[in-house]
């Protein structure tokens, strides 16, 4: 092929990029990864000239903030690598021989049922004004529904259904964006308790309260929990995170990121005895990433019960009677 028909790793790269079915805050992680690591040093080169030895150097040469920004990284720029044999530009993914490092194992620390209870009791007793107390109606939300804050941020009425007790996820906030995700893969229906129930509940009294507050009656927001000030919808973690800091600073608790609420109602519903496959389709998830996930909780919950079976089963026949 003459070398000015080569395209270059970057050609490539955007086209590769632009050819993915993908939600664009995923598109955005995509081109951010290529952009940052890989574009600087093989932008420039036919994709012909990227090997092995070329994409090591690279790799050795970077200084990474994290093992996982470099396994991703890598995994990546595989990806794209593979594209390019399957569109016959290149002969082989010289991505393939390269080792990813270790998937670094995420610490869930989840809080305990009486804890997220005095978390959403202070909210109450403390936010005061319709506009800050929407955050406790989030909050208790978040602590019974196990979604994800993105998803709640995006959470709309005409997405819930009281009477049948669901919430239809299909909407999730990234970037300060809401992004539509209603293929199979993402979307879920997640049936919700009376705790979630109740949340939703005073988040419609908060919602009428807010609208007559001011002389002039305003409309009331599409989305269950918008936040005060100009915005529809929570736009950022921080609007939340802020809120949530707050309250567990108060009741002297552990620091933990909010995302916690959702370990907190995996967690509670492994250690109520749930099926583990209503519970993984309630939080979006695989059996195989609950069950990896949440190991510790399933393990310490059943344990016991698991010998208990052979207990009645087996040895509790072969015991000799006094």
């Amino acid at each position: 092929m003459p070398i000015s028909l080569v395209m270059t790793f970057g050609e490539y790269a955007q086209a590769w990029i632009d050819s993915l079915e993908i939600v664009p805050g995923t598109r955005r992680n995509y081109r951010a990864t290529i952009n940052t690591y890989w574009m600087p040093r093989l932008g420039q080169l036919p994709i012909t000239a990227v090997t092995t030895m070329v994409l090591r150097r690279v790799i050795s040469e970077t200084a990474w903030q994290t093992q996982s920004i470099k396994r991703e990284s890598i995994a990546r720029v595989s990806s794209l690598l593979k594209a390019a044999v399957q569109d016959e530009l290149i002969d082989r993914n010289p991505a393939a021989p390269i080792k990813l490092p270790k998937k670094a194992k995420k610490q869930v620390d989840p809080f305990s049922a009486s804890e997220a209870a005095s978390i959403i009791e202070w909210m109450y007793a403390n936010f005061k004004k319709p506009g800050a107390q929407i955050f406790a109606a989030y909050f208790e939300f978040a602590f019974y529904s196990g979604m994800r804050t993105g998803e709640i941020a995006a959470l709309r009425w005409d997405e819930i259904d009281m009477e049948k007790r669901v919430a239809h996820v299909c909407r999730i906030v990234v970037d300060g964006v809401v992004e539509e995700r209603t293929k199979t893969k993402y979307a879920r229906t997640v049936m919700l308790n009376s705790r979630a129930i109740n949340a939703l509940e005073r988040a419609k009294v908060i919602a009428k309260e807010r609208s007559v507050q001011r002389r002039r009656i305003k409309n009331e927001s599409q989305y269950v929990f918008p936040p005060s000030g100009g915005n529809e919808f929570i736009c950022r973690p921080s609007q939340t995170s802020h809120q949530f800091a707050k309250a567990l600073t108060a009741l002297k608790l552990r620091p933990r990121p909010q995302y916690n609420c959702r370990h907190t109602y995996a967690t509670m519903c492994l250690m109520a005895g749930m099926n583990t496959a209503f519970i993984a389709g309630q939080l979006g998830h695989s059996i195989q990433v609950l069950l990896t996930t949440y190991a510790k909780w399933l393990s310490s919950t059943s344990d016991w019960s698991e010998v208990g079976k052979l207990e009645q089963s087996l040895i509790g026949t072969e015991l000799v009677q006094a």
